[in-house]
């Protein structure tokens, strides 16, 4: 039986020092005895995941950390998110991300008051969306309902480089400067606008409001890109594997990558995520696969959320719930390679992504790496080993070593 090999991928676990945790990092600040054992006896150190001329999104840096180099491969995060809904792009079509958002106030002094509409329910959205959809039913577009706020578009024929802004990078801001630009922004913003004039009285935002929930009174139209071209992870490295994740945008890196992608019940992409079903749906898979990527959302949407406790919380629940019965897979067992790390960091002080390196830690210590006993797994710990890894990509070497010996 050969070996077996696991990414877990905490998004956005990374931080800052925070004042109200002491001036620790949420990494700093949990209890993580799993964690900070693998940090102790494994091999610690940081990597710069995503290239520096790149924006730090969890599409960019997923791709990395499984050994695609996003330079390459990468097109844009809509049709990663398409691939996972089932919705297949013809060659000229464009995929683009759709959030339903809250916008307040109007006209040029329109603020981006919540990126996800106050986490709206899927039902809510695609009800929504059906509106939308009848609206312009002339037009050329579909949309696709997924979940929560997130949804897709397609675009039959639209411009790929158009300029768009997420909206988890303006929180609080007026959205003039970061409308979308450039060749095709007509069309977007105009379904923007469409959007903001039907939604804002629909009986569902009626009913938010009676509740005290923020509306999802607009489209924001972001993301987009044609479908990629990518060698299978299968054919690239020799391994059957899957991916368990809630995020349509990782579930699409799987289905381009060729992994086998595994639902999870409960789990939700936030931060009242299935985390142990997850853990024990991986190891499970390895009982017919050789590799499981994991990816948590919780800790990223924690940090986009500002709350400093959140995020605590929930990398103590990673821990807890989900590194621990993998690491005793990997210490009794004697066949697993763990790698476990955030793709990115999400302070809370900004609450949205930043661009620096991230620790990241395996467990055993693969060749070519050091051990530092003592240490734990955090930011600080992790730069004192001096040990860098310059580009994500380098990661799965490591992971791998010694797999065909």
């Amino acid at each position: 039986m050969g070996r077996k090999y696991i990414i877990l991928i905490g998004d956005g676990m990374a931080d800052w020092p925070i004042p109200s945790l002491g001036d620790r990092t949420p990494l700093e600040a949990a209890n993580k005895p799993h964690m900070d054992f693998m940090a102790s006896r494994g091999a610690l150190g940081m990597v710069q995941v995503v290239p520096e001329d790149m924006y730090p999104g969890s599409d960019v840096s997923n791709l990395s950390i499984i050994g695609y180099d996003p330079r390459e491969v990468y097109t844009g995060r809509s049709p990663l998110e398409a691939a996972s809904m089932g919705v297949e792009l013809r060659e000229n079509d464009v995929a683009v991300r759709c959030n339903v958002v809250s916008l307040k106030n109007h006209g040029a002094k329109s603020e981006m008051e919540d990126y996800s509409a106050g986490h709206i329910s899927t039902g809510e959205a695609a009800e929504l969306l059906r509106a939308l959809q009848a609206r312009i039913a002339d037009r050329s577009v579909r949309f696709y309902p997924g979940v929560s706020y997130r949804h897709l578009m397609v675009w039959p024929g639209g411009n790929d480089a158009v300029e768009t802004t997420p909206p988890h990078d303006i929180h609080g801001k007026n959205i003039t400067e970061y409308l979308p630009k450039g060749e095709g922004a007509e069309l977007l913003l105009e379904l923007m606008a469409i959007s903001r004039e039907i939604f804002s009285d629909h009986p569902v935002n009626r009913k938010r409001v009676e509740a005290g929930k923020p509306q999802g009174n607009s489209i924001w139209l972001w993301g987009q890109g044609k479908a990629p071209r990518m060698e299978t992870f299968p054919e690239k490295y020799g391994l059957r594997g899957s991916v368990v994740a809630a995020v349509d945008l990782v579930r699409g890196i799987g289905v381009y990558a060729g992994l086998e992608v595994v639902t999870v019940p409960g789990a939700t992409g936030y931060i009242d995520t299935n985390f142990r079903g997850k853990a024990e749906y991986a190891l499970r898979e390895l009982e017919s696969k050789d590799f499981v990527l994991i990816h948590v959302e919780a800790p990223d949407e924690a940090g986009h959320n500002g709350s400093a406790p959140d995020k605590v919380r929930t990398i103590e629940r990673i821990d807890e719930e989900m590194v621990a019965p993998i690491l005793d897979r990997a210490r009794n067992g004697g066949d697993l390679n763990v790698l476990v790390l955030p793709d990115h960091p999400t302070p809370v002080a900004i609450r949205t992504h930043s661009q620096e390196p991230v620790p990241f830690v395996f467990y055993p210590a693969p060749p070519g790496l050091s051990s530092f006993p003592g240490k734990r797994y955090t930011e600080a710990d992790a730069r004192a080993t001096g040990q860098f890894l310059d580009a994500g990509t380098r990661l799965i070497g490591f992971l791998l070593a010694g797999k065909d010996a």
